[in-house]
């Protein structure tokens, strides 16, 4: 193992370690999202962790997680929307943030302090348009502003909630989101939060079914984003009114399954009714009964057996496979000792044999061999040096300067029209020579691999090394990010909503996080190339230098040997002793590889054609 090998196995540990599961919550207001949470995490605490209660709900997007800190909340105020700073970007400025510590001992206090999630502020009409709050056709809003002058707008831009539950502390994140009249008010949500989570939780309430905003929020946010969905028809129990029997409930709550799954277009198996409010009070009160008949269980089997058995399948097979990529490479070392050892077992068994003019050809061979190798390794120079110089121009283009100017030049070509009209075109623009960069980028990639897979054929016919091609440079991921982008802001141009001129603002913000999001693909798309870079002609450098120390040893060994018969049994007894220690590293190659492929306990799990 060199150290290349070695700090990408500390950083594979490092993403083990840090790994996490993104759970994100969407439904509209009053479908019970923030009681499903309460009902799946916290009900050990026995009472109702975040706010619920009816009339009242999460007003801002909430994070919860554990960070291994002192419980607490950090509130991030509504004011900070006037900026264009992201939240990723925010979230790297604690003074702009206000932290209370959450009291784990005191569940009055925990209650006081977790209220301040749905605290209001009033603001003017202005105010309100400008951060994306105001809606013409929201009858509460326009009665408030008849009687106050002002409308309630949320206090809070964003919550973090770190809180000590197991679960937490396993790497989930929970995310709660508001409700749709508040989901275009944060860009992030649909442009990072949202795409970024392994799973989304669609609520809607079994006794109004899919209304026209939940199927809204289906469309804009879930159906063609979420890699993994899962459906909650929640609020069963408003079907246990004693008039019909536990069967005839069962019948009405499939019959809802089996529509919703129809309108939905989902598989059925990815829909479930529950009762969060139920599940939470058995839960408090273990109660059994209560418990099953809530239908918690079976989501939560489907969390743990699914969800997060897929994700973890997902991870380990990226990270089995690049350490079997390495382990095959130290298997081809290995294989190049054994073979080298051999040979040179044989040739100091000659000599112990032979004459001395017998030697001096068996020294001539390994002169020979070791000129023919000089000059391969010249070659090998001279296709490093210009696989460098097409590796610095592809990384400069990947550069953050490169995308800071073209940044600027779209923010130029915008001016002061900051309408979707124009952001959509900056955008299409923007993607296009994203996607003609990657092009490019892909065609130096190609010209690197045929420089690499010329010097893997040059050492392979003259040196015998195993016949190896380079790895190509796969650029599918940066692509679909940018497609990706280019499909979220056609949505949020053609949403009748953000077509007025009022909203102005809001499209600023759009466009600077759009920004923050396209620099994170590029950062990434430079990481997986320069992670290819090290690797394309890395295996063969190694195995170049073993090649070397492998001809140094023989030909040290040989000198050494010539006309000393006492220092040939002694190199020949050596010799077999690290031959055999040798074939014995080989053997554990083989082993290790067995056992890290066990460990990642793959399953095949039926195809289905809805996700």
């Amino acid at each position: 193992m060199d150290a290349a090998q070695e700090l990408r196995l500390f950083d594979i540990k490092e993403t083990l370690k840090n790994d996490r599961l993104l759970l994100a919550f969407l439904a509209e207001f009053s479908r019970g999202k923030t009681e499903t949470i309460n009902a799946l995490f916290f009900a050990d605490f026995n009472q109702r962790l975040l706010p619920s209660a009816p009339g009242r709900t999460t007003m801002c997007p909430t994070e919860i997680f554990a960070n291994g800190e002192p419980a607490y909340i950090q509130l991030l105020p509504i004011e900070t929307k006037f900026s264009n700073a992201s939240l990723s970007e925010l979230k790297s400025q604690p003074e702009l943030w206000q932290k209370f510590l959450l009291d784990t001992q005191s569940a009055d206090a925990m209650k006081q302090t977790l209220s301040a999630l749905i605290e209001k502020t009033s603001v003017d009409v202005a105010t309100a348009k400008s951060l994306g709050f105001w809606h013409e056709d929201d009858p509460a809003m326009q009665k408030r502003l008849g009687e106050k002058g002002t409308v309630d707008i949320p206090m809070w831009r964003h919550a973090m909630i770190n809180y000590p539950h197991p679960l937490l502390q396993k790497g989930l994140v929970v995310i709660d989101t508001p409700g749709l009249n508040s989901m275009g008010a944060e860009p992030e949500l649909t442009l990072n939060i949202i795409p970024n989570a392994h799973a989304v939780l669609f609520l809607t309430a079994i006794d109004s079914g899919i209304t026209k905003s939940d199927m809204q929020i289906w469309s804009d946010y879930v159906k063609n984003r979420a890699s993994h969905k899962l459906v909650l028809l929640n609020k069963i129990d408003m079907l246990w009114d004693g008039l019909e029997s536990d069967a005839e409930v069962s019948t009405m709550v499939q019959q809802q399954i089996e529509h919703t799954a129809k309108q939905l277009d989902l598989d059925a198996k990815r829909i479930f009714a529950i009762s969060a409010q139920k599940a939470l009070l058995a839960k408090i009160k273990h109660d059994t009964k209560l418990l099953q008949r809530s239908g918690i269980d079976a989501l939560e089997d489907a969390l743990a057996n699914q969800l997060i058995k897929s994700k973890h399948e997902i991870l380990g097979r990226a990270i089995v496979t690049e350490c079997a990529n390495m382990i095959a490479l130290s298997q081809k070392v290995a294989d190049m000792r054994v073979k080298q050892g051999q040979l040179q077992l044989k040739e100091l068994c000659q000599m112990q044999n032979q004459q001395a003019d017998s030697t001096q050809e068996i020294l001539l061979q390994v002169t020979t061999e070791r000129k023919r190798y000089d000059a391969s390794v010249l070659t090998f120079n001279q296709g490093g040096e210009k696989i460098k110089r097409l590796s610095d121009k592809l990384l400069l283009q990947l550069s953050t300067g490169y995308l800071n100017s073209t940044l600027e030049q779209s923010k130029q070509d915008m001016g002061d029209s900051w309408t979707t009209i124009s952001l959509n075109r900056s955008m299409r623009t923007l993607t296009k020579q994203a996607i003609q960069l990657a092009q490019e980028i892909k065609q130096n990639g190609d010209l690197i691999k045929q420089e690499a897979d010329h010097l893997y054929q040059l050492f392979c016919r003259e040196h015998g090394f195993a016949k190896s091609v380079a790895m190509p440079l796969n650029m599918d991921t940066f692509i679909n990010s940018m497609q990706s982008l280019e499909k979220i802001t056609n949505d949020f141009c053609l949403d009748p909503i953000n077509v007025l001129t009022e909203k102005r603002f809001l499209i600023r913000r759009f466009y600077h996080g759009l920004g923050a999001q396209i620099q994170a693909a590029f950062e990434q798309a430079q990481l997986d190339c320069s992670l290819w870079l090290n690797v394309v002609i890395g295996e063969l450098k190694t195995q170049i230098n073993e090649h070397k120390k492998s001809l140094d040893q023989r030909a040290d060994a040989l000198m050494a040997s010539h006309n000393h018969a006492e220092i040939t049994e002694k190199n020949l007894a050596a010799t077999e002793k690290d031959l055999a220690k040798l074939s014995h590293q080989a053997q554990q190659l083989d082993s290790l590889l067995l056992k890290l492929m066990r460990s990642a306990k793959f399953h095949q799990e039926p195809s289905s054609s809805a996700s």
